[in-house]
């Protein structure tokens, strides 16, 4: 069956997403309605940069296009694009790849946010010569936005980096440079930017919003980690000694009690202490707290652009609580949210299925 041309279906979405932006007026100073509409809903497709060969299915995007996911963000390895860490052969290659990704997405209806993010080997280069990496982060974003430019600006929107792993007040400076390098390049596209420490929302009061109003701020939120990181996939790490551990957590719950002892006998010391800090729970609502009175500070649209539980060892029921509790709370506050991830650890697919797990759509969704 021949597909419908993109621009038909950009126009289609473009309509539904404008008059669905309407409910939350107050909140898109600067950032088009229709965009802050088209982040409300959405997945990253983690690992399809780096591995194509691991590219989603498209009939997974398309369940979840029809579900009513509004965005895809794209994780692009900084490592993979810039000079220093790629030979020219590998970067264009790569480059193609995430060509083909915006095509194939935006034909499928989707938003597209492209993220740059940072790796292993750039992390150590951004603390220890900033000179240098703030030309990487040129030389990646002036070779994104050649390809950011094919598509529309209402569509297809650049986060400037993941994660930031300096301090704030060096990527203050940084981000203020960055954002209006890649201005120039792409005049109309909005921009993504969040704070450092892991993008946590209690970080983010200690970042003031760009001069820039086209720019979308994103936190990442995986509190209380004790939860949404139990049965870590590292041994070494003291989480990988939790399981079972059930949202919320309360002193009084059986599973609870039981865990504590299963801790205190395997004398695992300090995942009983990670336990015993997350007792009583604070809540989402509290721990998000820090970025809505930021908000309401400085009227900047915000997105959720990171959240999960590792599905190895969070009980089910638990898990999909706490994801509902996330997207209900953002829906409140009229943020976007962008689940972690597609179809991996923390995965709203089973991966050797390539279908969503309905529960947890109906979860992130709020039909649940």
């Amino acid at each position: 069956m021949a597909r419908p041309p993109i621009p038909a279906i950009i126009a289609a979405a473009s309509l539904l997403l404008s008059a669905a932006a309407q409910a939350c007026p107050a909140l898109v100073e600067g950032v088009p309605a229709n965009r802050i509409e088209a982040l409300s809903r959405g997945v990253n497709a983690d690992g399809w940069i780096a591995i194509p060969q691991s590219a989603p299915p498209r009939s997974l995007l398309a369940e979840l296009r029809k579900a009513g996911l509004t965005h895809i963000r794209l994780p692009v390895p900084a490592d993979f694009v810039m000079p220093r860490f790629a030979t020219p052969a590998d970067r264009e290659q790569r480059l193609r790849t995430v060509d083909a990704a915006l095509k194939e997405l935006l034909e499928l209806g989707f938003a597209v946010s492209v993220d740059l993010h940072s790796g292993e080997r750039f992390n150590p280069l951004h603390k220890d010569d900033p000179p240098a990496a703030m030309q990487e982060m040129k030389d990646a974003w002036r070779a994104l936005a050649q390809i950011v430019q094919r598509y529309p600006a209402d569509r297809v929107f650049a986060e400037l980096l993941n994660e930031p792993d300096v301090d704030a007040a060096q990527w203050q400076s940084e981000a203020t440079e960055l954002a209006a390098f890649i201005r120039r390049l792409l005049p109309q596209t909005t921009l993504i930017i969040g704070p450092v420490n892991w993008q946590r929302a209690d970080s983010l009061p200690d970042f003031k919003p760009l001069d820039d109003p086209n720019v979308v701020y994103a936190i990442h939120f995986y509190d209380p980690m004790v939860f949404t990181h139990q049965a870590h996939w590292d041994p070494s790490e003291p989480l990988h000694d939790i399981t079972g551990l059930p949202y919320p957590a309360r002193a009084d719950d059986p599973q609870v009690k039981q865990l504590r002892e299963q801790l205190t006998a395997l004398d695992k010391r300090k995942a009983l202490a990670m336990l015993e800090r997350a007792i009583p729970d604070r809540g989402v609502d509290q721990w998000l707290a820090p970025a809505a009175a930021w908000q309401q500070k400085y009227s900047r649209p915000l997105i959720i652009n990171e959240f999960g539980v590792l599905k190895a060892g969070a009980p089910r029921d638990s898990r999909l609580g706490w994801l509902a509790a996330v997207t209900s709370y953002a829906r409140q506050q009229c943020w976007g949210w962008t689940h972690w991830e597609l179809s991996q650890g923390f995965g709203l697919a089973d991966a050797v299925s390539g279908k969503a797990d309905p529960d947890v759509l109906k979860a992130l969704l709020g039909t649940r």
